[in-house]
């Protein structure tokens, strides 16, 4: 049996195991977990059963987006109404026009599928812990949702964060990111995909942010001016149960969840069908792969601003079909240290009370970080 096989093999066995694990299996790493009733919202507060997630064409909004005038712009207008839709109704929604090379695209996925081929050995090189600032690889089964392992593996990077610059909210996530040096050009086509996609989001977020009747850089003026970014390269084996109807909870590629920041953009494989959104009656709409595209979807920061105006929607990964799935996953954050709160505009939009408290970003992403691996 090869050393790839056992280590499957111990993963289903810890599977059984830790699904009789309480969540505080791990207390001695949790760092301020957030009490969830200082800005919690109903999981079915999502507006609309909807059946299909929209796709948006974001060009004019991409081409006008740091013009002065951009509020007179028709074009940029019926973009801002379509987001505004999209988000009202489904928290998820793709996006064409936005700029970024196909090739790059698909490139970025091949790069991580060449990785992830490599042999245990070589992708440990990189192994995820604690003293890495959580950066780094982790093998099938490492990674955890509400208590159980999801069957994927993954390289996870952050923007880097130098010692003391964020005191001891930044602590746990001090450190750099660990590149692969096989192959010799991972490291430049992953960093020069993520300035892309940070340019991206921050173009997305200005049309949000005219959708709810701020100025374009509302955003920007209120926590998210410098923004933090997380980084998940990740790859889907092909399990034993996929195909069959009989499939396991626990073989789930990733747990039903949220994200926690702002905005993700999702770089999925052209031709696997894995990635679903639950609707308001708790069914699962399949997010199906449109080449060229991003899924893009809001996380709990962004919901907190608008006072749940904007629902950050749970989604999961399964992945049934019989190849090797890639996703390339980047999520635009607020200021790493912002303390965010609803938007004032907001709370009037949504009856005058504030549905959250204050939640400061760091400590919502530390307190997901530190327990969401088995290491």
């Amino acid at each position: 049996m090869t050393i790839l096989s056992l280590l499957f093999l111990s993963v289903i066995v810890t599977k059984i195991q830790f699904n009789s694990l309480p969540l505080a299996f791990h207390p001695e790493r949790i760092i301020r977990p957030l009490d969830p009733t200082r800005y919690k919202a109903s999981r079915n507060s999502m507006a609309t059963d909807f059946k299909s997630i929209p796709l948006i064409d974001i060009g004019p909004l991409v081409s006008k987006w740091d013009d002065p005038n951009i509020e007179q712009d028709e074009h940029v207008a019926e973009v801002v109404r379509q987001l505004d839709k999209a988000c009202r109704q489904a928290g998820f929604f793709y996006v064409k026009g936005h700029g970024i090379p196909d090739s790059l695209i698909k490139d970025v996925r091949e790069i991580t599928r060449t990785f992830f081929s490599l042999p245990y050995e070589e992708k440990v090189k990189i192994k995820l812990s604690p003293g890495t600032g959580y950066r780094g690889y982790q093998y099938v089964g490492e990674n955890i949702t509400k208590g159980v392992p999801d069957m994927h593996e993954a390289i996870d990077c952050y923007r880097e964060v130098e010692p003391g610059m964020y005191g001891e909210l930044g602590k746990t996530m001090e450190g750099s990111n660990k590149w692969p040096s096989n192959p010799p050009e991972f490291r430049n086509m992953m960093e020069e995909y993520i300035t892309r996609c940070t340019d991206l989001s921050r173009k997305i977020m200005r049309g949000l942010a005219l959708a709810l009747g701020g100025s374009a850089d509302e955003f920007e003026r209120r926590g998210a001016g410098d923004p933090f970014w997380v980084f998940r390269i990740i790859g889907y084996p092909v399990l034993p149960n996929g195909s069959s109807a009989d499939m396991l909870e626990s073989d789930i590629g990733c747990g039903a969840h949220t994200d926690y920041g702002l905005l993700t953009l999702v770089n999925q494989d052209d031709n696997i069908t894995a990635l679903q959104v639950r609707n308001h009656s708790g069914e699962w709409i399949s997010a199906v792969p449109i080449p060229g595209t991003f899924v893009c979807n809001i996380g709990d920061m962004l919901k907190i601003l608008t006072n749940g105006i904007y629902e950050s929607t749970l989604h999961r990964v399964i992945n049934k079909s019989s190849k090797y799935r890639v996703c390339v996953a980047y999520f635009y954050e607020t200021n790493y240290d912002a303390a965010v709160v609803p938007m004032d505009a907001c709370v009037n939009k949504t009856g005058g009370v504030k549905k959250f408290g204050e939640a400061v970003y760091g400590e919502h992403l530390v307190s997901k970080v530190t327990t969401n691996f088995v290491i």
